[in-house]
């Protein structure tokens, strides 16, 4: 097993377990010492979302390769919360 493999994994791992908890202090963590505004992550969701939900995958692919670390820690976060709100009991 390559070591991106091993990586990817234990990111997944620790996605499920945060999914689990329903704690948020760890995610908190991730987002609140970013440089973004407000505006920034209303915006970057906005694009997230409207592009996903089109046919065009290599504009979205484009779209999401061209991102910085900051914004993939954002669309992590909130695909993580979504998660949980959407599979609340």
């Amino acid at each position: 097993m390559s070591d991106a493999t091993q990586q990817q994994e234990q990111i997944d791992q620790g996605v499920m377990e945060t999914l689990r908890e329903r704690d948020h202090s760890t995610l908190a963590q991730q987002v609140n010492p970013l440089t973004c505004n407000h505006n920034d992550i209303v915006e970057l969701l906005a694009r997230y979302m409207a592009l996903s939900e089109q046919e065009d995958d290599e504009l979205f692919d484009t779209w999401f390769d061209n991102l910085t670390k900051e914004q993939h820690t954002v669309l992590k976060v909130f695909e993580v919360y979504r998660g949980q709100y959407e599979h609340q009991n």
